[in-house]
């Protein structure tokens, strides 16, 4: 009978801690989400960064996802200090690279290339001038080593002309220069004929 008096006490008792932990588990809830974490990522996320990036997150994705996850733990000072370093000699890193590339970019501007080919009718190439071409003249006429990849050329140059030709240098950094094509003492087609009239003309000296 005590017992069975007891029961609503004991079941007030129990909803009253129920009541308790699911308030501060809210409240804990509520904070996690609204604050910010630094975490020191532990692989590559989409759309966050890379494998050792310090991040700054929100506390809900943080602790309800990266960590639990296995793709961030929680950043120490010792963390953020190393990440800090790294950070700006990144920074002087691709800061150098940079003025490399605009030194660079600085001779390439204006310069011209020339290139002797043989032609026939209506000027067309017998070959072509190729973004390969054009690197090669680079190297052997400037002394830079530049990438054919980065010479902006849609197709290969079949005919003679003039030709502005954009290299892409760096991110952001690029030049253009000139692309000279001429004839080598006009068309190759052309010898023969002139060879026929000589010797045409030879004989008919000949026999006069």
């Amino acid at each position: 009978r005590d017992l069975c008096s007891m029961v609503p006490y004991i079941a007030f008792a129990t909803a009253g801690w129920i009541v308790t932990f699911c308030l501060i588990t809210d409240l804990l809830g509520r904070t996690f989400v609204g604050t910010k974490m630094k975490v020191l990522l532990t692989k590559d996320v989409e759309h966050l960064g890379r494998a050792g990036d310090l991040k700054e997150v929100s506390g809900g994705y943080g602790r309800n996802f990266l960590i639990p996850q296995g793709l961030a733990v929680l950043a120490t000072k010792g963390q953020v200090k190393q990440a800090e370093e790294r950070l700006k000699a990144e920074r002087r890193r691709i800061e150098i690279a940079r003025r490399d590339a605009e030194a660079v970019a600085a001779r390439l501007t204006g310069q011209t290339l020339r290139f002797v080919e043989r032609v026939g009718e209506q000027d067309r190439l017998y070959g072509s001038v190729t973004n390969v071409d054009i690197a090669n003249k680079i190297q052997e006429q400037l002394s830079i080593e530049v990438d054919r990849r980065r010479i902006e050329l849609e197709d290969p140059i079949k005919r003679v002309g003039n030709y502005p030709v954009k290299i892409q240098i760096a991110a952001g950094v690029s030049a253009v220069i000139n692309v000279v094509v001429e004839g080598e003492g006009g068309s190759p087609e052309a010898a023969p004929a002139e060879a026929s009239e000589s010797s045409e003309t030879s004989e008919e000296a000949a026999a006069e």
